[in-house]
């Protein structure tokens, strides 16, 4: 099962968090759990669609600080092991909020 995990609200980055971050990131690897990581601009396009009408809005937007800002792609044998490793995740970043959706396909 593959889930994306993302997160919002991350502490900022010193020496010592990079170093446990860059140790969990190398466990998920070998495991091969890990498919892909890494950051995302935190303002983006808004794309709708309404009636067949498009329309993009650019940000960043007023609520910038809870889009996401780090994803890792992830793939397991359950719900429960990706929320344990998104604990894990958490356990060393800290503060912040996070999201797990299962893809499909």
């Amino acid at each position: 099962m593959r889930f994306l995990m993302t997160s919002v609200g991350m502490a900022n980055s010193d020496e010592t968090l990079q170093i446990e971050m860059g140790k969990f990131v190398e466990e998920l690897t070998r495991a091969g759990l890990l498919i892909a990581t890494g950051g995302m601009e935190l303002g983006g396009s808004v794309i709708k669609s309404v009636g067949g009408e498009i329309t993009v809005t650019d940000g960043p937007f007023a609520e910038a600080k809870e889009m996401a800002g780090g994803f890792a792609l992830i793939e397991v044998g359950s719900r429960e092991e990706a929320l344990e490793l998104s604990r894990r995740f958490f356990a060393i970043i800290g503060d912040g909020e996070g999201r797990i959706q299962q893809i499909y396909g």
